[in-house]
Order: structure tokens, then C-alpha cells, then sequence
């Protein structure tokens, strides 16, 4: 008797210990995006199109921990016409995204920016909270922290609707080997005319750190969409020789209609 309780309490402290250690991954009440999204890009100096940016969902055989699905998300640029003689561009980033959580567990970046050539693959360990570069480096981080294109659709996920003007939202980012803080200002609703027609939207502009490339709250502004998908349509950025602006000009496998008039 004594060995049957003996091993019925073994069982309950086993039994304990593994529900205490389950974890709990977070979890997006909306989502923006499916798989078989594309959104395609023109960026501009001037009058003239600089460049064209890519950005596709897909289906993948990658799995996350536990088996969990995921999607393959990948944002593709280059240069167009003359701009490839003097400073040519072909960048590809690449995640793949939880599809409950929409956070990254695996990043790749491969880029070529006027003869600057880097390559990064981050292992985003979200079950152990770490990031394991391609170097064997490993960084502690947060629970559900970003990467450079994940964070994309991640904030696109976000509940605005109860958002009042000038309010900030904020979630980090793992890049370059540190976490940053990504912060955007909500400024107010706001319809914008690109080539593609007007749309309904809601304008942000990020929140700009001491010592970052721009400085003023107006150098970056960008509209998106007021509808379930939640898609940029205009970025505006200051540079020292000018402006730059990246506007929509195609769009399919969206997961509603797009606020457009």
C-alpha cells in the first residue's frame, strides 16, 4: 500500500512539474495577412522610379517548436533602370513567421547594396528565448520578439481601432545583434492619392531615437490602409539630397477588400 501511494505521489509532482513548465506563446486576435499575399512597390526619387520592392506570404514545410505551422514571408528589392550603373541594389529578406503568433523563427538576410554585401541567418528560439546567429553568437531576448520583416506583418496585426491621436505603440525587434525598441505615433485618419487611386487611411510616423539616421518626427510619415488589411500604400522619407517615396502599385490574396475610393 505504502508503494502503490508512493508512486501515485510521484506521478502528481511529475505531473506538476511538466504543466508548470508548458509555455504560452503569444497570440494575435486579427489577421491582416494570409498565405498567397503579394504586395508590390515602387520607390521614388524625384519623378523618377528608383526601385521596386516585392513582399510575398507563402506556405511552408518549416515547422516551429512543437511542430508549430508557419508561414514563409519574403521581401525582395532592387534598383530599376539607370540607378543600377551607379549604386546597384538586390536585397532579399526572408522569415519564417508563427502562424498563431506572427513572430519569427527563423530570419535570413542577403543583400547588395552598391558592392556592400551582407548575409545573416538568425534561429530565433522562442521557446528558450534566445537568438543563435550565423556566427554561433547567442542573444537573450523576449518572448515573441520581431525581426526586420516579420515585424512588417506583426504590426500589421495590431488593434488600432480604439487608438486616440498621438498615441504610441511599441514592440522590439532583434537586428544587427541588438533589440530595438520599434516605436510608432499614431497621427490620425488621412486619405492619400498615389497612382493607384485614393485610399482610406491611418498615418503613422515612427518614434525617432537620439542618434538614428533621421532626427525630425515628420523625415519618415506612412499611410495605411483603414481595413482589415492594414497595407501601407505611401512611405515618405527625408534624405539630405531630397525625398524618397515608396507607393503601392499592385496588390493580390489580400484577406478583405482594400479601403479604396
Amino acid at each position: 500500500m505504502k508503494t502503490i501511494i508512493s508512486i501515485l505521489i510521484m506521478s502528481a509532482l511529475l505531473v506538476g512539474m511538466t504543466s508548470s513548465t508548458k509555455i504560452y506563446y503569444p497570440k494575435v486576435q486579427s489577421k491582416s495577412f494570409t498565405s498567397g499575399e503579394k504586395l508590390t512597390y515602387r520607390i521614388s526619387y524625384g519623378i523618377v522610379d528608383a526601385g521596386e520592392a516585392i513582399l510575398t506570404v507563402k506556405e511552408t514545410y518549416k515547422k516551429g517548436a512543437n511542430g508549430r505551422p508557419l508561414y514563409h514571408v519574403k521581401g525582395e528589392g532592387k534598383t530599376l533602370g539607370a540607378f543600377n550603373w551607379f549604386y546597384k541594389v538586390e536585397d532579399v529578406y526572408e522569415s519564417y513567421v508563427d502562424k498563431e503568433g506572427v513572430f519569427p523563427w527563423l530570419f535570413v538576410r542577403d543583400i547588395n547594396e552598391g558592392g556592400y554585401e551582407k548575409e545573416q541567418e538568425y534561429v530565433f528560439k522562442q521557446d528558450k528565448q534566445k537568438v543563435i546567429t550565423e556566427k554561433g553568437k547567442s542573444f537573450k531576448v523576449p518572448m515573441g520578439i520581431q525581426d526586420m520583416i516579420s515585424s512588417f506583418y506583426y504590426a500589421r496585426t495590431l488593434d488600432f481601432s480604439s487608438m486616440r491621436v498621438g498615441e504610441i505603440s511599441e514592440f522590439k525587434v532583434f537586428m544587427d545583434e541588438e533589440i530595438f525598441p520599434l516605436k510608432v505615433r499614431y497621427v490620425g485618419k488621412e486619405d492619400v492619392s498615389i497612382r493607384k487611386g485614393t485610399f482610406e487611411c491611418l498615418k503613422f510616423q515612427p518614434v525617432v531615437q537620439e542618434g538614428r539616421y533621421f532626427e525630425d518626427p515628420d523625415d519618415v510619415e506612412f499611410w495605411v490602409t483603414n481595413d482589415a488589411n492594414r497595407i501601407p500604400v505611401l512611405v515618405k522619407a527625408k534624405i539630405p539630397v531630397g525625398s524618397i517615396r515608396m507607393h503601392l502599385v499592385g496588390w493580390e490574396g489580400l484577406v478583405g477588400d482594400i479601403a479604396k475610393k
